[in-house]
């Protein structure tokens, strides 16, 4: 039986949770806000508060959720009346880093408790939360399984490192590059404990050579994708005049938004963008965006399946990422894909078929393609079907039934 833990929830934490309770392995699920819809007081709460909340519900009985909210909540609430000192980034009472380590170290401490009433073979965390808990596995002979949803931090730190300069304007949206020395060091002892670690994507396996004293198991599992809808397909109409070109994720460098906001400026009128994101710094080259460009600042996850379905091409020009689902889930709602080496793209994406695989910072390269669609609504047509194909193969029982042997294999 594993325990399993995630201050914040998404749906590949409830892809791992599901299946493990499917296949009777899991024995508590901790994190810090979780919602039952049956609950008393959600029905009395605003629609907008409602839609929030519905992104941390889980497919568990409420006897193992095991929550510790008050963190979490006042993060939410900072970000939404602007409490920016308690927010700050790592030294903030309620920033992502404070709610990540205080989930940590809450389970640490009751480890030895859930260890003796669950007969617990193994701890299942994710990075920036799993240092204490680890040690405290290892001090009971717990297997200890690391989930790396992004690539390796050295990897990333070099190729921010290196955008800041070729464009200093859009750096201070380039978060990672304001970590602090003991902040990554976590990560290195995160990793150096783990017995097993669990990746996404093989850009994320390659990353972790750059990591010191690094000897675990290394896991490649591809995550799922929503349900597909056939009907998608038939949207595209061959007389359009405009590519709707939409892009969902949040609104950084590390993203690559810079080289998607250029490659659309140099079809001109001939396509539209919409951007669905939030965004944690502004930059002057992002504030015009947002103003030029459609954007949404946030949507429930149905809607934004809905968007995607509305849209002829999805473009995520990520410059380091660890898998990128929103490549999935837009492939499934039939829109072909332009994506980065940097991604799951070259796992999932047949290049030219259901998608297109451009190097990293080439707006040029993305233009191209955009243009080429643009140009050939049959093509979008052919790639949309394709895309859609593609996505079905990708399912969440697939990535369940792949975790659970993993987990089996191991304890």
């Amino acid at each position: 039986m594993l325990l399993l833990s995630h201050p914040t929830g998404n749906a590949n934490v409830r892809g791992a949770i599901s299946a493990l309770e499917q296949a009777e392995k899991l024995s508590l699920y901790q994190t810090t806000v979780a919602v039952h819809q049956s609950d008393w007081y959600f029905k009395l709460l605003p629609t907008a508060v409602k839609q929030e909340l519905l992104r941390r519900t889980y497919p568990l009985p409420r006897c193992k959720i095991n929550q510790h909210p008050f963190r979490e909540l006042a993060r939410l609430v900072s970000l939404k009346i602007g409490l920016q000192f308690l927010i700050t980034h790592e030294t903030g009472w309620a920033s992502i880093d404070s709610v990540y380590g205080s989930l940590d170290r809450i389970l640490a401490k009751q480890l030895t408790t859930y260890y003796k009433k669950y007969q617990i073979a193994g701890v299942y965390c994710y990075e920036d939360a799993a240092i204490y808990t680890f040690k405290a596995a290892k001090k009971l002979g717990l297997t200890c399984f690391y989930d790396l949803p992004i690539g390796y931090w050295k990897m990333g730190q070099i190729i921010q490192q290196e955008e800041a300069e070729l464009n200093p304007e859009w750096s201070s949206t380039l978060q990672a590059n304001f970590d602090s020395a003991d902040k990554l060091a976590r990560k290195d002892i995160e990793l150096q404990m783990s017995d097993v670690v669990l990746v996404a994507s093989s850009f994320t396996r390659q990353t972790l050579q750059l990591a010191p004293d690094f000897k675990a198991p290394v896991v490649c599992i591809p995550y799922g994708a929503p349900c597909s809808y056939t009907e998608v397909v038939n949207r595209h109409k061959l007389n359009e005049n405009k590519l709707k070109v939409l892009f969902v994720g949040s609104l950084s460098q590390r993203k690559g938004i810079s080289y998607l906001l250029d490659a659309v400026e140099q079809l001109g009128d001939r396509a539209e963008l919409t951007l669905i994101g939030r965004f944690n710094q502004l930059c002057s080259p992002l504030e015009q965006a947002l103003v030029t460009h459609r954007w949404i600042a946030s949507l429930p996850h149905q809607q934004v399946l809905q968007e995607m379905s509305h849209h002829d091409v999805f473009v995520f020009p990520s410059l380091f990422e660890g898998f990128g689902l929103v490549i999935l889930e837009a492939m499934a709602q039939g829109l072909p894909v332009i994506t980065t080496p940097h991604t799951a793209g070259p796992d999932i994406i047949t290049d030219g078929e259901d998608g297109f695989i451009v190097p990293i910072r080439s707006a040029e390269a993305i233009a191209q393609k955009l243009n080429l669609l643009a140009s050939n609504r049959k093509r979008l047509l052919e790639m949309s079907q394709a895309a859609l194909q593609k996505a079905s193969q990708y399912t969440w029982k697939r990535y369940g039934e792949c975790l659970v042997k993993t987990i089996q294999n191991y304890v």
